[in-house]
């Protein structure tokens, strides 16, 4: 069961971290070697194995010329050779720089240059991008350790190492790139500490110990598959069962079938489950050694969170966290179950205010941005200290973006992000309450919706993308909104798509999707002076 932990236990708690995370996996290594650590393709690596297979990376990683304070990028799916080479880079006081390698030639090379990474590895043997890019790069393929298929690029010359830093909160173990809203990338460095600390405490309040099984479908090149999936679970002497790409029956089967124990994911994941079961017409899924559900990254309506609680006899435990906080914030807890869509209480160690836009502190039920506090905050954004100090004040609280509010009882409630509120004749709309309507429609798997500005004001639009067969129409969707929301919070759009573009976690590129709506609109209002 899971341990209660408080915020006077937090110095403790980071007292016994080890110094650095791959420190992680040691205890288990001296004391249960023939533990499973993960499950690939059928096949289990063991603790001892996986510390050699580390090892022989980070050996062949100092022949490759990669130096204390480089920066090492690897595009991979999830893998345990992806685990691996981060791990490896740690071990050499590099800074590990984990990619997706869904991301276009233009968006890898921008991290390549941005990061100025020493090397840039592709897992070629995984999946076919990662060998396209490999094969753009003219990359070598060669075994690192004991992975074969690795792409090796050139060794970039002109990096300079970075200084290393002898204490866990200073040294940065990763570099993790992210979009946000805006669609440009920056490079976010977590240190040791803020990854240790995070994993520890995802680990010990989701109660995973020995015997456990984690499905890791969360990309590891994403915050929470880097930290809550892979540090978190080897930290706990659990065992990863690594997915390199989603498939929701291959999910059901692995839940039925392979003793999944616990498996985390965006709302995006359960609504394919669902949608897979619907589609193939399963009377319901096996539910197998499941015991927690945990669900993160995008709105969590509470439709989707009923069906899946009542489809598995658990409760959907939802949470939040961000990139720039290693990344756990909030999260309801697995023996506090909650019935509406509120992600929790604050994590032990999290300060927390909600402030207006002019700076005030809110009282509480009142929305407001949230700032936050702690040993998980990230030490800055790399090679860009004027967007570090427009986030982070000089007594070191962080501005996250997003907008919320605090009940009596603790619970925090995500209203929205900041700079995706939609201001209409006047009114505050916010995107997310939007969405939980559509979203309990029942042709509707998922609903995105952005703000289109028009002469003086904002007008609301709407992307949906419906169940397979579906014959609901836009007008049906329209007259469905308009029972349930006043007039200035209705779309004046609605676009039907047959998927809602996304990141590989599942969530929605809402960049992409604002971009559309106000193409759709230039055209409309080009169309209309044309008929003049």
């Amino acid at each position: 069961m899971p341990v209660h932990v408080t915020d006077t236990d937090m110095a403790e708690l980071i007292a016994q971290l080890p110094a650095r995370v791959h420190d992680v996996y040691s205890p288990f290594v001296e004391n249960a070697p023939d533990l499973p650590a993960f499950i690939e393709a059928g096949r289990v690596w063991t603790y001892r194995q996986f510390s050699d297979a580390v090892d022989g990376v980070a050996q062949d990683f100092v022949g490759l010329g990669i130096r204390p304070g480089d920066r090492v990028m690897v595009a991979s799916e999830n893998s345990v050779a992806l685990g691996a080479m981060l791990f490896a880079a740690g071990k050499l006081e590099a800074w590990a720089i984990p990619v997706n390698p869904r991301l276009s030639a233009r968006e890898l090379d921008l991290i390549a240059s941005h990061s100025g990474a020493r090397r840039v590895l592709f897992n070629a043997a995984l999946s076919k991008e990662a060998a396209d890019h490999a094969n753009r790069a003219e990359a070598t393929l060669r075994a690192i350790g004991p992975f074969g298929g690795i792409g090796l690029g050139p060794l970039n010359e002109t990096a300079q190492p970075e200084p290393v830093v002898g204490h866990s909160d200073g040294q940065v173990a990763a570099l993790m790139y992210t979009s946000g809203t805006t669609g440009a990338p920056k490079g976010v460095m977590l240190s040791h500490r803020n990854l240790l600390v995070a994993a520890r405490v995802s680990g010990i309040l989701r109660g995973t110990v020995p015997g456990d099984r984690i499905y890791g479908v969360l990309p590891m090149s994403h915050i929470v598959g880097y930290s809550i999936l892979l540090i978190s679970t080897l930290m706990h002497g659990a065992a990863l069962h690594v997915v390199a790409k989603a498939d929701p029956a291959a999910l059901a089967h692995s839940i039925a079938n392979e003793g999944i124990t616990t498996l985390y994911g965006v709302p995006a994941t359960y609504q394919r489950l669902l949608e897979y079961k619907t589609v193939n017409g399963i009377p319901k899924l096996a539910r197998g050694n499941l015991r927690l559900m945990g669900v993160a990254g995008a709105p969590l309506d509470l439709d989707l969170k009923a069906r899946v609680e009542d489809e598995f006899g658990i409760p959907l435990l939802n949470g939040y966290g961000i990139t720039e906080c290693s990344p756990g914030l909030a999260g309801v807890r697995d023996g506090d179950p909650a019935a509406d869509d509120t992600v929790g209480p604050f994590l032990p160690g999290i300060e927390h205010r909600i402030v207006s836009l002019d700076g005030k502190e809110v009282g509480l039920g009142e929305i407001g941005e949230l700032h936050v506090r702690g040993a998980n905050v990230m030490l800055g954004y790399y090679r860009a200290p004027d967007l570090t100090a427009a986030a982070i004040d000089r007594d070191g609280w962080f501005n996250t973006g997003d907008l919320g509010r605090v009940n009596q009882q603790g619970q925090f409630y995500i209203v929205g992000r900041t700079k995706e509120m939609i201001i209409r004749s006047g009114f505050n709309v916010y995107p997310a309450e939007i969405e939980g309507v559509m979203n309990a429609h029942r042709d509707v798997v998922q609903c995105a919706v952005v703000g289109r500005p028009v002469d003086g004001n904002e007008e609301v639009v709407a992307f949906v993308q419906l169940l397979a067969g579906a014959e609901v129409t836009v007008a049906d969707l329209q007259a469905y909104v308009a029972e349930q929301l006043t007039s200035y919070k209705r779309p004046s759009e609605i676009v039907i798509l047959d998927a809602l573009p996304a990141a590989s976690t599942g969530k929605i590129l809402k960049n992409k999707l604002k971009e559309a709506a106000i193409a759709r609109g230039t055209a409309t209002t080009t169309r209309a002076a044309s008929a003049v």
